[in-house]
């Protein structure tokens, strides 16, 4: 899944208030009208709690 760059993420992510699971973070993205590859993404991340944002970061571009 190639094509996320870290500021999109950011976008998506606008407004989430931390911590913050991976449901929360999947439907932010959807209100903030991400891309499908981004909520593909996050959906992705299995059912955890993140505590800021970098941690989000982190786990969806790990696998890159």
């Amino acid at each position: 899944m190639a094509g996320i760059s870290p500021p999109d993420l950011q976008k998506a992510l606008s407004g989430v208030e931390y911590p913050a699971d991976s449901e929360q973070l999947r439907k932010a993205a959807e209100d903030n009208h991400a891309p499908k590859e981004v909520t593909d993404r996050i959906s992705h991340l299995g059912k955890r709690t993140f505590e800021n944002p970098a941690e989000v970061s982190k786990a969806v571009f790990r696998n890159e």
